[in-house]
């Protein structure tokens, strides 16, 4: 029997190469593509439907968060409460989820219970109608929450920030407003339903025990043609990005103890050559606990509980933001302080150990981002919906391993500029 050695500390390893369950491609008889990562001891799936109908989709506000909320809430042959019953009565889970691109039906299920737990999706996927008691109970809560939620300077300066940078009548800066909640309407979710919640616009991930079977029943429930359309979905016309000519702007708020601050700018995609090695630098930057700016405004300053700067891919663009909540009487110093830690990234080369500290950061982060199925197909998903392939994780190690202070700097210098960024204050300053 090995004897452990606790004064010895465990060996030291770099990550040297990563080996990814690829998903595999299968296609239903109504050509809808289902990618499948057969993975975990567990006889346990999941199966995520996915449809291009998200914010960018929607034709007014409220429509495409509204119509995929409500899906749960009733079909022609199954009231809200007997949907959560047959789910539940098998142990199974249903997610429904929108983002500014896409929307999502997310079944997970032990395998054994499939066959009882799928027919209930296809009938929300395919028959949901809305109910109008339903419908009006879940505006009443969204709008009560929309009341409460104005009246903090975070959720504020969110809505306002991409506002200013996409422009106020693009699908990436339309914000809800009051008054929508009251326009919103069945007929608009039956129209963006019909339009966008089609096998033409479906795509299927599996992840988990996939076997033969599991494609038997997807195909049997989803691969006929009752659920088709021809509407063309590429049709519709999308204004331009208008981001604001102004470099700083202020919401005051009259009665605000703290001021949420924002800056940043419209970027790009992961598809960009620079978006892997900017991850890096943001990861410096204010991207992880151990950040400059954690270090310099909360750790040394006292300024915020917490500050942090990311890098949002989006389908049709992207954005780089930093974000934190501090004290009205220290709002200025603090943005004095973001703007220093930037130029220190423009000036001076990112020390070693600070550098070799990150990529281990990253390279570990990395790791837990792939362990097990599910994380194995969201990252799939990440890589998926942007039209690439695997080659581009590996791309992702190669660039943390190689990357230099040198190129840091560069990137710093071409990015990181004050004068290109936006800066938003919502409370008073």
């Amino acid at each position: 029997m090995l004897t452990l050695d606790r004064k010895q500390s465990p060996a030291f390893k770099t990550v040297e190469k990563i080996q990814m369950i690829h998903a595999g491609e299968q296609r239903l008889r109504n050509n809808i593509p289902v990618y499948s990562i057969n993975a975990g001891t567990q006889e346990l799936i999941k199966i995520e439907f996915l449809f291009s109908a998200g914010m960018y989709q929607q034709e007014i506000p409220l429509q495409a968060s509204t119509v995929n909320a409500m899906m749960e809430e009733g079909t022609s042959k199954l009231t809200a409460a007997q949907i959560a019953e047959k789910i539940d009565y098998y142990g199974a889970f249903l997610e429904t989820g929108v983002s500014q691109d896409s929307a999502s039906i997310v079944l997970y299920t032990l395998n054994k219970h499939l066959k009882s737990t799928l027919p209930v999706v296809e009938q929300l996927i395919k028959d949901s109608v809305f109910p109008k008691n339903e419908l009006d109970t879940h505006i009443r809560n969204k709008k009560q929450a929309f009341y409460v939620n104005n009246q903090k300077v975070a959720n504020i300066a969110r809505k306002r920030f991409t506002e200013l940078l996409f422009g106020e009548k693009h699908p990436y800066g339309i914000n809800v407003k009051e008054s929508d909640f009251d326009a919103i309407d069945k007929s608009h979710l039956k129209d963006f339903y019909s339009k966008y919640y089609r096998a033409s616009n479906c795509k299927i991930i599996l992840a988990g025990k996939v076997d033969d079977d599991v494609f038997g029943l997807l195909d049997n429930h989803f691969g006929g043609n009752d659920w088709n359309a021809e509407t063309d979905l590429s049709s519709k016309s999308i204004p331009k990005i208008v981001t604001s000519e102004e470099h700083s702007h202020l919401v005051f708020k009259e009665d605000a103890v703290q001021s949420a601050i924002r800056i940043g700018k419209v970027l790009f995609n992961k598809t960009h050559p620079d978006f892997q090695s900017l991850q890096i630098l943001n990861t410096i930057f204010g991207g992880y606990f151990g950040s400059r700016l954690m270090s310099n405004i909360r750790e040394d300053k006292g300024y915020t509980y917490g500050i942090g700067s990311g890098i949002v891919s989006l389908q049709n663009s992207g954005y780089f933001f930093i974000a934190t909540e501090v004290g009205v009487e220290v709002c200025q110093n603090a943005i004095n302080e973001i703007y220093f830690e930037m130029n220190r990234l423009r000036q001076e080369l990112v020390p070693e150990d600070e550098l070799q500290l990150v990529k281990n950061y990253l390279l570990g982060t990395f790791l837990r981002s792939i362990d097990g199925p599910f994380a194995l197909a969201e990252r799939f998903k990440g890589i998926m919906e942007y039209n690439l392939q695997y080659d581009y994780f590996d791309n992702y190690i190669a660039t943390i391993k190689e990357i230099s202070a040198s190129k840091l700097r560069n990137l710093a210098n071409a990015y990181f500029d004050k004068d290109s960024m936006l800066e938003l204050v919502a409370g008073k300053k």
